[in-house]
């Protein structure tokens, strides 16, 4: 086991502690690979020959010091590569890390259903299902020609390796992608969701006006809705009920215009199916940032469309001379 799959229990809003965080772990090895916003994969074959200790006796010194310099508590999956490392972490908690043995790791995916894997959607899934093919240990068994015919030549090869535990990812080192956040709270746990979207509404055309104040667009946008009036400190009870849903979608393409925003936003809200939900807060994350002469745009003829983002610039020179509260939340995009 050498590869740790990291996730810090940052409460919503607070990965801005994330570049600090994996500076804690480029303490032990400079093989570190951020996962915005709340999780890092780190090498440790060095730091073990160096410290003369296991990856999992370190893990147990990085969360000690995350705890003791940060108040931050984590989650850590541990494999023989970062696809194990991965899947052990969905079966970690804060203070215990979840290790897969390198001579045990056909018996720990083998029951395993087939979306435990990164990157197996739930369309994948229905297809295998459909055959049969509801684990891992089913899908490593099967014929290769049989899952090549169900999902793809290559998606079949690349997925028996992988229900096998052949794991040929690597960590690869990077930053922490810059985002732009803004948060909607409610004064009281809010159940309508008249109001949620109105609030998310206002928050994408806040996102919007500042990606185009900084001239960037965004290529992904994150939603994170906060249930209840619970402590910020904490992103799950100590049972693992989660209070805090996060889901993300990559945008057709890279963008910082409000109405694309507020299409994927509502996209996001609704697939949560939150008819009954008593929410605290809702925040966006625009990420993925990068310069806004630099993307490529379809070219659109709509009309309409060339309508909404001519009065998005009016909207923004007037922010610009008045303040952002010149336009009222809420009046493009609808």
């Amino acid at each position: 086991m050498t590869i740790l799959c990291v996730r810090f229990q940052l409460p919503p809003m607070y990965e801005a502690a994330l570049p600090g965080l994996l500076g804690l772990l480029e303490e032990f090895t400079p093989v570190v690979e951020a996962l915005p916003p709340d999780g890092a994969l780190a090498d440790l074959r060095g730091a073990e020959r160096y410290f003369g200790r296991d990856a999992v006796e370190l893990a147990s010194v990085i969360r000690v010091r995350a705890l003791a310099r940060y108040g931050v508590d984590c989650a850590i999956g541990a494999g023989p590569g970062p696809m194990l490392a991965r899947v052990a972490l969905r079966e970690a908690r804060p203070g215990v890390t979840r290790a897969v043995p390198a001579d045990a790791v056909a018996e720990f995916l083998a029951g395993k259903p087939v979306t435990a894997l990164p990157g197996v959607g739930a369309a994948t899934a229905r297809t295998l299902d459909e055959y049969g093919l509801d684990t891992l240990g089913r899908v490593a068994a099967a014929p290769l020609s049989t899952l090549q015919r169900l999902i793809g030549a290559r998606a079949g090869r690349e997925l028996r390796e992988k229900a096998s535990g052949v794991d040929r990812g690597r960590v690869v080192p990077n930053a922490v992608s810059r985002s732009l956040v803004t948060e909607r709270t409610f004064s009281l746990d809010e159940l309508d969701p008249d109001r949620h979207r109105r609030a998310l509404l206002s928050a994408t055309e806040e996102i919007g006006a500042r990606l185009r104040a900084v001239e960037k667009v965004c290529r992904t946008l994150t939603l994170t809705v906060r249930y209840a009036d619970l402590p910020h400190s904490r992103l799950r009870s100590s049972g693992g009920t989660s209070i805090a849903t996060t889901r993300s979608r990559a945008l057709r393409e890279p963008t910082a215009h409000s109405a694309a925003l507020t299409r994927t936003a509502y996209g996001m809200y609704e697939a949560l199916g939150l008819q009954r939900a008593r929410v605290r807060a809702l925040a966006l994350r625009a990420e993925d940032l990068t310069p806004a002469d630099r993307a490529a745009h379809q070219l659109t003829f709509d009309p309409v469309d060339e309508k909404t983002r001519r009065l998005e610039e009016t909207a923004d020179r007037a922010r610009a001379k008045f303040g952002p509260r010149a336009v009222f939340p809420g009046t493009l995009a609808a």
